[in-house]
């Protein structure tokens, strides 16, 4: 050790009191792990209030949801436009989400609904109530009127 220019000095375990060296390492190695472990305490309380405020968000917006979620009448044998989530991943912000008509077949109490495609030979397949849309004929949606407009007479 000395080649290397090592000094290395002993404390006695039988009397360590005689030159301090254990007492001051003991004392550096309590004060390092009392750090870390403030730090740990830190971490943790972030933690718990990152996953309290989660929770709170969640629920907030669970709460918003259904409070702005409104009843559709339908009924049996009414026509229905039926919403695609797979077409969320489609690129192209103008496509249209919305599938061809379906007819309803059978409502069920849990807001379920059987849904028929329009030809007679199609199977059936149930989806959520809410990923419908009740579909409108063009002539169902208004009547126009017709107004013509003349050119007034001061401006003439």
């Amino acid at each position: 050790m000395k080649k290397y220019g090592v000094h290395h000095r002993l404390s006695t375990p039988y009397h360590p009191q005689s030159n301090g060296q254990a007492e001051i390492s003991n004392r550096e190695i309590k004060s390092i792990l009392e750090k870390k472990i403030l730090q740990l305490q830190e971490l943790e309380e972030l933690r718990l209030e990152s996953y309290d405020s989660a929770m709170w968000y969640k629920e907030k917006t669970k709460l918003w949801h259904d409070r702005n979620l409104r009843r559709k009448e339908l009924q049996i044998g009414q026509r229905v436009l039926l919403f695609q989530s797979r077409l969320k991943l489609i690129l192209g912000k103008l496509k249209s989400k919305i599938d061809r008509a379906f007819t309803i077949v059978v409502l069920r109490a849990n807001g379920a609904v059987e849904l028929q495609g329009s030809s007679p030979n199609s199977s059936s397949f149930l989806v959520n109530g809410h990923r419908v849309k009740v579909f409108r004929d063009s002539s169902e949606l208004c009547v126009v009127e017709e107004i013509t407009l003349r050119m007034p007479a001061s401006i003439a």
